[in-house]
C-alpha cells in the first residue's frame, strides 16, 4: 500500500556540478529515492558556466579530480599541469557518463524556494516554471563562486555595445577582432582572460580598482613520469592531502621562518619556487600568514617581479598592490598576464586616481574622460560563499529564511547546516574550508559527512536532522578566532563579503583541511554531537 503522506524524495540535491554528482553516487548507494536538479543543461556545475577564454584551475589537474573512483583515477589522463575549463568539463562528462548520472538529473530546472512542513518533516521546493517536488532532504551542492555579480554601476543598461560577465559566457564564445573592448575587474577571472582577450581585441582597456598579486603559472604538458608517480601513490597521496596538509593540496611544504634565513638564502627560496610555478611560492615559509614582517618578505619579491615584467614604470607601480598583505586574498596564478600591459593595444585605467562615474552609451566615464567602447566585459566576480545559497528562499521553521537568518552573516554548524533549516544540508557552505582548499577534497568530505548523517538518521528511525543552536553559534565563535590568528582579516577581500555594497563584513572560511577532518571526526565519533535526530 502506497504512503500517500510520504515525499516523492528521500533527498533533493540542487546542482550537478562536482559536489552534486558525487552527493548522487553516495544517495544511490544508500538506496535512496534522489534527483539532482541543474540550472544548466548539463553537467559541470562551475564549470559549465565559466567559458571566458584563458579559464583553467589553478590546482594541479593530478589533485583537482575525483579521489572515490580508484578506476576513474587510473583511467583518466590529464595532459596539462592546470587543467583548462574545456578539459576539466570534458572530465565531469566522463565521470557522468561513466556512471550514467544523467538519468537521475532534471536539467534546465531551478529551484528558487521551498517551504517546510514542521509537523511531517517535508519539504516542498519550487522550481520557477511553478513545479512542486515534496522531498525528506535537502542538499544544496550549488557551489562557492556560481553567483555571478554585475555591480549596479550608473547607467550600466544604457551601453549600446556588446556586454559580458566572466561566470556566463556565451558557450558559442565570442570574437573581439577589430573591437575596443573594455575588462573592469582584476581578480581571478580578469587575470586569466586578459592576456587572451588582448590577442584578438584591436584596443584592450582594462579598469582597475585593485591591484592583485599573481604568480606565473608555468604550465606545461604533463610527463608520463610524472604522471604514474602520482598514479602509482594514489591512495597515500590522497590520505596525506586530506589529513596532513592545511589545504588539501600536497605542495613543497616549509620548514622554517621566512625571518630566520638571510636575505640571500630567503630570495633564493623564493626564486625556485617562482620559477617552478603555481601556488606552491606561498607554502615557501611557515609564517607568510601569521607574521606581517615574514608576510612583507614575500610581497616585496612579488612586486619586484612585476616591476620586471612591465616595461612602463608607471603601470607598474599602478599594478603593483600595496594596501594588504600578500595572500591574504585569494592568490591569482597566471599565464603572462603583467607581460600584456607591455602590448601597444592594451591600456590601464586606475580607477583609484580616476574613479568609474557611469556608463553611458558609448562607453565609460571616469572622472576625467569618456572612453568609447565596442564590448565591455565584467569580470567582477560573485557573491562568494553565500550567494548561491541566500538566492534559494528556503523556509524553514516558523518560515526563516537563510537569508534573514543570516543578516548579520551566515550561522553555519561545520559549514554544513543551519539552525532553523531542518533536513537542509550544504556542501562547502561558510564556516567550512571551501574555498581555502583544494574545494574536490572538501567536497568529498562534506558528501561522505551528510552520506553518514543520513544513514545515522536511517539506523535512529528519525525524520528531522537540524543543527542545534549553541554549537552553531560556538562554531562561528571557533572560525572567527581561527581567522584572528592570521593576516586574512586586513584585506576587503571576498573572504570577508568586502566584494558586495551592504554585505556583512565577516570572515567567512575555516582555515585548516586537515584541523577541520579532525573537528568533524571527533563530532562523529561523539555520535554526532551538535545535530539533534527526530522522528
Amino acid at each position: 500500500m502506497v504512503d500517500e503522506t510520504a515525499p516523492e524524495l528521500d533527498l533533493a540535491i540542487v546542482g550537478a556540478g562536482f559536489a552534486g554528482l558525487y552527493m548522487l553516487h553516495r544517495a544511490r548507494m544508500m538506496g535512496l529515492r534522489v534527483r539532482v536538479f541543474e540550472a544548466a543543461s548539463d553537467v559541470g556545475g562551475t564549470w559549465w558556466w565559466n567559458t571566458y577564454p584563458g579559464a583553467r584551475c589553478d590546482i594541479e589537474s593530478v589533485q583537482y579530480s575525483y579521489s572515490w573512483d580508484e578506476e576513474l583515477q587510473q583511467d583518466w589522463e590529464w595532459t596539462e599541469r592546470f587543467a583548462t575549463q574545456p578539459e576539466i568539463l570534458s572530465y565531469i562528462n566522463y565521470v557522468a557518463d561513466k556512471h550514467d548520472f544523467r538519468r537521475d538529473i532534471k536539467f534546465e530546472t531551478r529551484v528558487i524556494g521551498g517551504d517546510y512542513d514542521e509537523a511531517r518533516h517535508i519539504w516542498t521546493l519550487d522550481e520557477a516554471d511553478g513545479t512542486q517536488t515534496t522531498t525528506r532532504h535537502v542538499v544544496l551542492a550549488t557551489g562557492c563562486l556560481s553567483t555571478a555579480r554585475v555591480p549596479d554601476f550608473p547607467g550600466r543598461d544604457s551601453f549600446e555595445g556588446e556586454t559580458y560577465h566572466t561566470g556566463a559566457w556565451p558557450r558559442e564564445g565570442v570574437d573581439f577582432s577589430g573591437k575596443r573592448v573594455a575588462v573592469l575587474g582584476t581578480g581571478s577571472s580578469g587575470i586569466q582572460l586578459i592576456p587572451e582577450v588582448a590577442k584578438q581585441a584591436a584596443q584592450l582597456t582594462v579598469f582597475q580598482r585593485t591591484p592583485n598579486f599573481s604568480l606565473p603559472a608555468r604550465n606545461q604538458p604533463l610527463s608520463g613520469e610524472y604522471v604514474r608517480g602520482w598514479k602509482s601513490n594514489y591512495p597515500e597521496l590522497r590520505r596525506r592531502a586530506r589529513e596532513e596538509t592545511g589545504s588539501g593540496t600536497i605542495y613543497d611544504f616549509p620548514t622554517q621562518s621566512a625571518l630566520e634565513l638571510s636575505p640571500e638564502a630567503r630570495e633564493k627560496e623564493y626564486r625556485w619556487r617562482w620559477e617552478k610555478g603555481g601556488t606552491n611560492f606561498m607554502h615557501a615559509f611557515k609564517d607568510l600568514v601569521v607574521d606581517e614582517d615574514a608576510n612583507n618578505t614575500a610581497a616585496e619579491f612579488v612586486r619586484a617581479r612585476i616591476r620586471e615584467a612591465v616595461k612602463d614604470p608607471e603601470t607598474a607601480e599602478v599594478l603593483c598592490p600595496t594596501d594588504y598583505p600578500i595572500f591574504t586574498k585569494r592568490i591569482c596564478v597566471d599565464s603572462q598576464y603583467f607581460e600584456t600591459y607591455n602590448r601597444d593595444n592594451v591600456a590601464l585605467v586606475n580607477l583609484r586616481k580616476t574613479p568609474l562615474e557611469s556608463i553611458e552609451k558609448k562607453g565609460l566615464r571616469t572622472s576625467d574622460a569618456l572612453h568609447e567602447f565596442d564590448a565591455i566585459i565584467y569580470a567582477t566576480g560573485f557573491d562568494a560563499m553565500t550567494g548561491a545559497f541566500t538566492s534559494i528562499n528556503l523556509r524553514g521553521r516558523n518560515g526563516t529564511t537563510m537569508h534573514e537568518r543570516w543578516s548579520e552573516g551566515p550561522k553555519t554548524y561545520l559549514g554544513l547546516a543551519c539552525n532553523m533549516l531542518p533536513n537542509v544540508f550544504m556542501v562547502t557552505g561558510p564556516g567550512s574550508p571551501s574555498v581555502l582548499s583544494n574545494v574536490i577534497v572538501s567536497i568529498e568530505q562534506h558528501v561522505d559527512l551528510i552520506s553518514d548523517i543520513l544513514d545515522a538518521a536511517r539506523k535512529k528511525g528519525a525524520t528531522e536532522v537540524e543543527a542545534d543552536a549553541e554549537p552553531e553559534a560556538d562554531w562561528g565563535g571557533h572560525v572567527n578566532d581561527l581567522a584572528n590568528a592570521t593576516l586574512l582579516p586586513k584585506a576587503a577581500s571576498w573572504y570577508m563579503g568586502a566584494n558586495i555594497p551592504g554585505k556583512p563584513r565577516v570572515f567567512m572560511p575555516y582555515i585548516g583541511v586537515a584541523k577541520y577532518r579532525k573537528k568533524c571526526d571527533e563530532i562523529v565519533d561523539n555520535d554526532f554531537s551538535g545535530f539533534s535526530f527526530c522522528s
